[in-house]
């Protein structure tokens, strides 16, 4: 006799940040749910990403700290990292984080398998591997969260020691002498900055003509020139072709320049899509040439019962936050009710670099390739009191908005930050942006003194024809 089939208003596969964040959103309106994680819950935000990441890069905060503490008349003696007791805390911290957030999803009720899943044709799920394999599920409703893995090129094969992606890099005891890493994107730059600042001598490897693609270029501009400040050299315009190790470290072969030898080669070229064996036979769901889940701007499929979010939606940036919206706007969808799209182009950005990134909204160039003549202010940090205080003065804001017909500046279009803590100054940018502020309404905002903040809030003004401080 064939086992029942357990009944679900919405199943979910992957509890990553999307596929938790609709489990617990739809819990909340009353809906029964079973998520499916094959790990843990938290996906690679929580336990191989974001958060350990973040950890590994506060430790390199508070080594810079300590390094330069003279500065302000402390001798704290000699600096060591014992990096196995960081990743210690850094475990710590994220078993908390997952307790927690297992309760969270034990408390509302929702209904958690372990395991691999697969989804069928009529919208049934079967758990293929892992400790509740041999169930099968049905949704009236079905959301694939299934996320995303780090991609490798050919040549480097991963074997935790010499070649590593984020994967392995986090879960080191101990760092390299050296370091290559190929991708000088956002995660790229958080893993050789997090190393420059641990005493690793860096080596960023890019194809492309500058690191931090898709930032503003003058934002890139001043993480590269800090970047080469602190030792840390930048390769662009190359190609990595492989590797070939040796007695010490290893050659790493590239088209465009000599090789570049190194104790470690850490893969930062992005995310693939993780659909390998989730969809049988006539689901109705699309991948695109990619194997992204192709989905419209409610998060549903071609199939109208099967919704996609997260890191495997297709032409969405890779982001645990847009992740979130995206579940609520999915499971908005499933009730039926009025369900906001998430609008890609103005999600907010968070780079953990030193020094930081954050932004929103347009760049000054792409700006100008949608049609909007502008207006364009920036305002570095170095008379910024607060960043003086904290002896961290390298950064801009940069504001684009609209030019009217007057010549005057009216909608914000974009903000655009590099220097100290920006990741934590951003909200008030994003709100500029995705409330449509004009230039006057947001620069009649008063910021707080003496703040960091206080440099969006003068960049702010001079645009509105009348700066303080800022001509």
């Amino acid at each position: 006799m064939a086992p029942e089939v357990q009944q679900f208003d919405v199943v979910i596969i992957g509890g990553g940040p999307g596929g938790y964040a609709a489990a617990l959103y739809g819990a909340s309106a009353g809906l029964n749910i079973a998520l499916i994680e094959r790990d843990k819950v938290g996906g690679t935000c929580l336990q191989r990403g974001c958060v350990p990441a973040k950890e590994f890069l506060e430790t390199a905060h508070v080594r810079r700290t300590l390094e330069h503490a003279s500065a302000f008349g402390i001798t704290p003696g000699a600096v060591t990292v014992d990096f196995a007791v960081s990743q210690t805390r850094k475990g710590e911290v994220v078993d908390k984080l997952t307790k927690g957030l297992t309760g969270l999803i034990k408390g509302r009720k929702v209904t958690l398998l372990e395991g691999t899943a697969r989804l069928d044709a009529d919208l049934s799920v079967t758990l293929v591997e892992g400790a509740d394999a041999g169930t099968t599920l049905r949704g009236a409703h079905v959301i694939l969260a299934s996320g995303s893995v780090p991609r490798t090129l050919p040549g480097f094969e991963v074997d935790g020691k010499v070649v590593v992606t984020s994967d392995e890099f986090l879960d080191l005891t101990s760092l390299p002498a050296s370091a290559a890493v190929i991708g000088g994107g956002a995660i790229g730059c958080e893993f050789a900055s997090m190393l420059a600042d641990m005493g690793t001598k860096v080596t960023i490897l890019e194809f492309l003509p500058s690191i931090l693609a898709g930032c503003d270029t003058e934002v890139a501009s001043v993480v590269q020139r800090a970047f080469k400040k602190r030792g840390i050299e930048v390769m662009t315009g190359v190609s990595a072709t492989g590797h070939k190790p040796g007695k010490k470290g290893t050659a790493i072969s590239l088209e465009g320049a000599e090789a570049v030898t190194v104790d470690m080669v850490v893969m930062s070229i992005g995310r693939r899509p993780y659909t390998e064996g989730l969809l049988g036979e006539g689901t109705g769901v699309q991948l695109d040439e990619r194997g992204f889940i192709v989905a419209d701007a409610t998060m549903r499929t071609a199939n109208p019962k099967v919704f996609a979010v997260g890191d495997v939606v297709a032409g969405t940036p890779q982001l645990a936050h847009v992740a979130f919206a995206e579940a609520i706007v999915a499971i908005k969808s499933i009730l039926g009710e009025t369900a906001v799209p998430v609008d890609y182009e103005r999600v907010p950005w968070a780079i953990y670099s030193n020094p930081e990134v954050a932004f929103c909204g347009l760049t000054e160039e792409r700006a100008k390739e949608k049609g909007y003549d502008v207006v364009v202010k920036k305002d570095p940090f170095g008379g910024n009191s607060r960043a003086q205080i904290l002896g961290e003065t390298d950064g801009v804001v940069k504001v684009i908005a609209e030019k009217r017909a007057d010549g005057t500046a009216g909608q914000i279009l974009g903000v655009h930050m590099a220097g100290p803590w920006v990741t934590e100054q951003l909200g008030a940018g994003y709100y500029a942006v995705n409330w449509e502020a004009t230039v006057e309404e947001a620069a009649a905002l008063i910021q707080p003194h003496p703040s960091l903040s206080e440099t969006f809030g003068e960049t702010l003004i001079a645009l509105a024809g009348r700066g303080l401080h800022v001509g």
